[in-house]
This record gives C-alpha cells, structure tokens and sequence, in this order.
C-alpha cells in the first residue's frame, strides 16, 4: 500500500523540474512512510511513497525495466492477491524474476499483457506505468476503486496522483471550486469521475486511461454485467462461503503484522470468524474494536441503530479467542479540533461525518501502533442488501437514490436549510440529483427474462450502491486508513464475490425474510447466535452530549471570528440559533450542520480553495 503521483508533459524537460515533482510526491508520506521514490526523464516524473508490506526490501518502487527502445516504469499502490499464481504463469512464459514482490509481477505482467494486464489481477490497486518505448503513460484503477487515482489534464500533458493533494502541490492545478464541484460536495451521489476540484478527475474503477501525445482515451476493462443465476440456493450458499473461504485466505498474506476490525456485526465477525479459522494454531487472530466512554450503559435506540456494539463485540471475541482491544473514546478526544483537522486533510473534502470520521481515525492511529494491515467488513451491505432501506419500499421506490430518501425520512432536510440561501437555490441540489440519478438508472445491465417488477426493481438498486453509495465509503476508509499509515484490505470487495452476489436473484438473497440472508446463512456455523440474530446497525456515533456541547462552542467561535471564507457558504442566522439550543435538543440533522459548519472551516483554512459560480 502506497501513495503515487506523476506528471507528463510532452512540451518540456521535466528533468528540470525536480523540485515541483518532489513536493508533489511529499504530499502522500502518510500513505508510504517507509520509503520514498522518484524518477525523473525527459517527459515523465513518477514519485512513489512506500508502506512495506510484502517483500519489505526487495519491493522499491518506482520499479523500472531498461529495454534497446526505452524504460518501462512502474509506481503502484495496492495488493495484487494473486500475484503468485501470476508469477508462475509469467516464469512459465519466460521471465525471470528478481524479487518475491507483488510490484514486480505487475511490472513484468505488463510487459507480457500491456494493457491487458488490469484484467489479469486480483486485488485492490491503483497504478501508473510510463512506457519510454512509445512515450505512452497507463493509469490504471482497481474494479471496485478501492484505491483511489486522480488526474487533471493539462496543455501538454497530465498530472496525477493518489490523492488531489498531489495534484494541488502543482502550480499548474489551480485550487478552484465551481457550483458544480459544491453541488457534488453538498449531495451524496458520488457521481463517477467527479473529483470536486475543476478541472481535476478520478480515474473510474475498472478503467484504464491512456495519455499520449494525441491526447487521453479511457477504456473500461470491468463492470457489472446481468447474466442468469442457475445455481439452486443451497448451491449458492455454498459457493459464497467458498469463495469468502478463498477470498479471506489471499488477503491474509502479508510480511508485517495483521489483525481485524470488528464491530459485532454481521459481516465483520464473519471476516473475524474466518480469519481465526484459517490461522488456528498458527496465530491468533487480533481484533478492535471502538467504543465510546459509556456508550453500552447510556445507550439510546433510534431509527438507524437498535444496540450498541460492545455486548457483540465481546461475544465474537469469545466465539472466535481473538486476542482483542477496545479502543475507547472519550467527547473531548472526538472533539479536538486538531483530530478533525487530521481527518478533513486526509479526506481533502469537508463532507460533515464529523465524529465518525474522528472516531475511525482515531481508531486507525490506536491500531497502527500494533499492525500495518487489518481486513474490514466493509462493503457486505452494498453486495448482500443489508441497509434497512433495501427492505423499506418507501425508500426503495422513491424515485432517487435510497439512501438519501431513507436518510432524509430519519433526519429531515435540516443539511441543506444550513447553505446560505442564496446559494442554496444556485446551487438546486435536487435538480442536480435528479439527473445524477437519471444517469446511473440507463447504466443498470437488465435480463430480457426479468419480468418481476420487484426483482427488476433491486437490480437497479444494488447497482446504484455497488457504483454509487460504496465508493463513498471506500474512499473514506482508504483515505482514513492511509492517513495512519494502516493498510485496510476489504475482501467483500473481491470482484468475483460481486459478480456472483450481483446476479443472485433478491428472492434467494432475503430467503430467510431477512437482511443479508446468503452471508448469514454462509458463515453462521462459525459466530455466536447473539451474532447470527442481530439486526443491521451502521458505523457507531456517539451519544454523548457533551460531544454536541463542544460542537456549539467550536461554531460559535468560528462565527464570531468572521474571517473564514467558508462562512459565506453558510446560513448564519441558522447556525446561530443552533448553538444556543440546549444540546439534548438538537436533531441529527442540526448536529450534521454544525460538523458540517466545522469542515468547511478547516478545508477552507488547509486547502484555501478560490468559490466561483
């Protein structure tokens, strides 16, 4: 797991621009703190920042191949998991190989499949390869886009790297924010390719972008396609827990320290559980977990979480003999402006997750003091249907996309009544929306044999959140994960998982009348039945008000300060009003608009972004 960056220009020597290719580089040390890279010719600079993770000195980047017509260079972040069976089958075709790394697989699969490489792998991956032999640059992005990869294009060229960040440290990115980038930072549509930041791009998952003289040209190597599901559901059962059997197996391969986070949920006891089983009486298995300081005694039901974690938590812990930490946090910790500063800069976006962003922050720096890969649940929701708003047909029908609905029902409309007004009509999020989600319904792949309006009807919504509401959490998962300098691998993500779930009729997924009925039924011989039975509760947020306390005093000073430009994106008066409410009073959707309030301020003090209509 590592950072990369680059440019190419075709007009100049870029030999002479070291140090700009540098700073660039420099941005992304919290995603490789182990080592640092950079290699400079005429029309291509790559930088890469390393976090060691298989073949720790044999695994350098950037990784080159000199050949009569030019270098081929790689810089590569990610894990290709089934790099050693590609090792064979590239011995078997005639290369030799001079390290057990991943990276130099992917380097010498090039070489034998050019662009055809991406479908070769499995894995999480984002990579760069310059081919001095045609002055070609390759980008190259994971299926599911699990590593994240930006680019902006320039008069001559590209920029690119891992995170805008890179980008930005160029003086040829302008740091520029139009509507269009504010309508995409104020909705929750994740519209692909959209990267905020004029001009900026992300590379789409399962694409490769080509950079030539003539220009840039991307082709998609993968995407989810409708096939017939022919397997019975006792045959399909089976192979789920076979492939989470093959998927867990591969992503537990590493050279440093591992472990797991757990939740006491479903889908990550069952990676807790398979984990365990797999190394039993070779190593035992580390889990975390995070907590707040009297959450489990103090806890209050509400519409999205009916239980705390802890009690679960545990019960896997003894289920599985994990060796296990809680990681408890308290409000002031939560609060700390300083934390919320570290995740708004990791995430380069203000997007007012607020606590749950700190928390799993938090909770990443507590892990990297004892392992540098931990595999996540992450994702079983979006495959398996495991949001209470699959099942809600309120929700499911409401002509948009589901999750908003679900939310908007359980928090009302109380985000967006905090943009200033003005803006708030410049910016007609609902129209915006309503064509983001025009646009994803014509990419849904149909059968002509679907004739069951429900079955047709949960294609297209696992569709929208396998391309839509998954990315949303992959980016934050990586982006807080790799801040920390923690690898987070995520096996439900394993594409061949995906296609197979994807095309499994809604019936057989909820045959039990339940949430995720195929993992359950997959994996419950290895979890505790308090586990088994418990229904679906989301990411934790504290309870605790004198967190929401903190909060209204953080807002007050920012609006008396007066001097962040972020303010004139906001509906003061509102937020006024908000901080003097007692904070047992305050709905969830004022206490999104205070986290909101505060990113905005950060983001606007770290990246002093230009606003323009």
């Amino acid at each position: 797991m590592c950072g990369i960056s680059g440019w190419v220009s075709y007009q100049r020597d870029l030999r002479s621009e070291r140090p700009t290719a540098e700073a660039m580089n420099a941005t992304m040390a919290c995603r490789g703190p182990d080592a640092q890279g950079l290699w400079l010719d005429t029309h291509a600079a790559l930088g890469h920042r390393r976090l060691a993770i298989i073949d720790l000195p044999g695994g350098v980047q950037p990784m080159s191949e000199q050949t009569p017509d030019g270098d081929v260079v790689l810089v590569y972040s990610g894990e290709a998991y089934n790099y050693t069976e590609l090792r064979d089958e590239l011995r078997h075709r005639g290369h030799s190989f001079h390290t057990d790394s991943d990276t130099e697989v992917v380097l010498r699969g090039y070489l034998e499949w050019d662009a055809d490489l991406p479908e070769h792998l499995n894995g999480m991956f984002a990579f760069a390869v310059w081919d001095g032999r045609t002055d070609r640059l390759l980008l190259v992005r994971d299926r599911m886009g699990i590593k994240p990869l930006y680019y902006f294009t320039t008069d001559d060229g590209v920029l690119f790297g891992s995170e805008p960040k890179a980008i930005l440290a160029n003086p040829l990115a302008p740091r520029t924010v139009d509507l269009d980038g504010l309508r995409e930072l104020f909705s929750m549509a994740k519209t692909p390719g959209h990267a905020i930041w004029a001009g900026m791009r992300e590379v789409e998952p399962g694409t490769v972008l080509t950079v030539q003289r003539a220009g840039l040209k991307a082709r998609p190597y993968w995407q989810l396609s409708a096939v017939e599901h022919a397997d019975s559901q006792q045959d399909t059962i089976a192979r789920v827990r076979e492939l989470l059997d093959d998927i867990v197996r591969r992503q537990l391969v590493s050279d440093v320290p591992r472990c797991v986070l757990l939740s006491g949920g479903l889908d990550s006891s069952a990676i807790t559980a398979l984990a365990a089983q797999q190394l039993r009486g070779k190593e035992t298995v580390r889990s975390f977990a995070v907590d707040f300081v009297g959450q489990s005694e103090n806890f209050i039901p509400d519409g999205l979480r009916s239980t705390p974690d802890t009690p679960y938590v545990h019960d896997v812990v003894r289920h599985a003999g994990t060796e296990h930490e809680d990681i408890v946090l308290d409000p002031a910790g939560l609060a700390d402006p300083d934390v919320r500063a570290a995740a708004v800069r990791a995430r380069d976006l203000p997007l007012g997750l607020g606590d749950m962003d700190q928390s799993l922050l938090l909770l990443f720096r507590a892990i990297r003091k004892h392992s540098t890969v931990a595999l996540s649940g992450e994702s079983a929701d979006e495959v398996f249907g495991g949001y209470a708003w699959f099942h809600d047909p309120a929700a499911r029908d409401a002509g948009t996309f589901p999750w908003l609905a679900a939310l908007e029902r359980h928090h009302g409309r109380g985000g967006s009544s905090l943009l200033d007004p003005e803006l708030r009509e410049r910016l007609d999020l609902p129209g915006y929306l309503a064509q983001r989600y025009e646009e994803a319904m014509a990419q849904v792949p149909h059968l002509d044999s679907e004739k069951d309006p429900l079955e047709r009807r949960m294609r297209e919504v696992c569709h929208l959140h396998l391309t839509r509401f998954v990315r949303m959490l992959l980016d934050r998962k990586d982006r807080l994960s790799m801040a920390t300098g923690l690898e987070v691998r995520v096996p439900f993500c394993d594409h061949r998982l995906v296609e197979y779930v994807f095309n499994t009729p809604w019936s057989m997924k909820t045959f039990d009348g339940r949430e995720k009925s195929l993992l359950r039924a997959a994996t419950e011989e290895l979890l505790p039945r308090s586990v088994v039975e418990r229904v679906k509760s989301p990411y934790p947020s504290t309870q605790d008000p004198a967190y929401v306390a903190e909060l209204q005093t953080q807002v007050r000073d920012l609006l008396s300060a007066d001097d962040n430009p972020a303010l004139g994106l906001l509906n003061r008066a509102r937020m006024q009003e908000i901080t003097t409410t007692p904070p047992g009073d305050i709905t969830t959707a004022e206490r999104n608009g205070l986290e909101r309030a505060l990113d905005l301020a950060v983001w606007a003090d770290l990246e002093h972004p230009t606003l323009t209509s």
